[in-house]
């Protein structure tokens, strides 16, 4: 089995590979390709109509644009023979990184992603006079607002808060994250975007509000960036991915082992508001339609999925995260995965963002325009306005 997969997520693949070969007698190998060539070398691979993989884990975002032309294989039938425990992951992880709609089983969900809320006891402290309630202390956005402002004049070089701004995707995720909250809808029951609502410009006059508190250039900081500043303590709260609640425990990856936390996200003020975690981003893994052998493709896949070998990769902060309820669950992972309660509990309210075809190039769409708000361009129903439309071309 020839399995491509970004490079970004090669170590914690190749750690399982071993002991799957042993076991089955299937050899793999493993083609790490780089993360910001992966979608358009898949593609193009795709179209000649015989790709040089029979298997691929990619960014869960494309799913829409790999199944709706037929290059992926149906994995329902494998499933069932080999008792795929599906109903051990959470609905929004088994739903929007496995399934294409009603159309079937595309996917195993790999790396299970949700954006959270970071915050330093110590510095909150100093500005609250108590300890971190995780409900409580930051309880609204209107309430983070007020505490970036006093936590960024705290110590130099540290900033008040941190988010991801950058052009594209990035901004459209920090934007989901906080609209959801304000109770934005994507699309409407025939599926016309709703971008440009109360719901959605609240929350970029939230992210502008957040902004004059935020780390210097947070306009161009993506995942990147953003988990290099919080590790290294220049962040007092961060709006990030869960791995900066667990990576930020470790002495040989943070500065500021022993003082966070992660907390429930925030609830918006408004009429409409509502508790929606967002489950963003991600990566799921895949059979290809050409396969040479798409059953031995699908039972690696499976094996490198499974609760056991998640639970290690969280266990080990490497940044590939579980999905799976026994996962997520378990007192000894949560003893080590610090934010493991709070992500496990928010995943039953949790949306997704719809895997259709040019879903991706919509979220790029949109967050360019988004970018232009943060940095001062335009206003930001504008924003919404001009990245409806361009959704609508899409």
């Amino acid at each position: 089995v020839r399995f491509a997969i970004g490079a970004a997520d090669q170590e914690s693949a190749a750690d399982g590979l071993a002991p799957f070969e042993a076991l089955s007698g299937i050899k793999v190998e493993l083609v790490p390709i780089p993360d910001d060539s992966l979608y358009d070398k898949v593609i193009a691979e795709f179209i000649s109509g015989n790709a040089s993989f029979d298997a691929l884990q990619f960014f869960s975002p494309w799913l829409g644009d790999f199944a709706g032309p037929g290059f992926l294989h149906k994995l329902d039938d494998y499933a069932e023979k080999w008792a795929l425990p599906l109903d051990d992951f959470y609905d929004p992880y088994r739903l929007n990184y496995g399934y294409f709609g009603d159309k079937g089983l595309y996917g195993i969900p790999f790396d299970c992603d949700i954006q959270m809320v970071h915050v330093r006891p110590s510095l909150m402290k100093q500005v609250t006079g108590q300890d971190v309630d995780l409900k409580n202390t930051v309880p609204t956005y209107d309430e983070m607002i007020r505490l970036s402002a006093e936590l960024n004049k705290l110590q130099p070089g540290v900033a008040g808060v941190g988010l991801m701004a950058a052009r594209g995707f990035w901004s459209t995720y920090t934007w989901e994250h906080i609209a959801a909250q304000f109770g934005l809808e994507l699309f409407d029951d025939q599926w016309n975007p709703t971008l440009a609502t109360d719901a959605g410009v609240q929350a970029l006059e939230t992210i502008l509000a957040l902004q004059q508190n935020a780390a210097q250039g947070t306009a161009g900081w993506g995942w990147p960036e953003n988990r290099a500043a919080w590790l290294g303590g220049q962040l007092a709260m961060n709006i990030s991915w869960q791995d900066s609640g667990t990576q930020g425990t470790r002495p040989d990856q943070s500065r500021i082992v022993g003082d966070l936390v992660s907390i429930y996200t925030p609830r918006a003020g408004n009429a409409d508001a509502r508790f929606a975690p967002p489950n963003i981003a991600g990566s799921t893994s895949c059979v290809t339609a050409t396969a040479s052998n798409p059953e031995a493709a699908f039972l690696m896949l499976a094996f490198l999925t499974t609760a056991s070998i998640m639970a290690m990769n969280e266990a080990n902060a490497n940044g590939v995260a579980p999905g799976q309820k026994s996962v997520l669950t378990n007192a000894r992972l949560r003893s080590v995965s610090q934010p493991a309660a709070v992500w496990a509990e928010s995943l039953d309210h949790a949306w997704c963002a719809p895997r259709i075809p040019g879903m991706f190039e919509m979220e790029q769409a949109l967050g360019n325009e988004i970018n232009r708000a943060i940095v001062g361009q335009i206003k930001p129903a504008e924003a919404l306005t001009n990245g409806q439309e361009a959704w609508v071309r899409i």
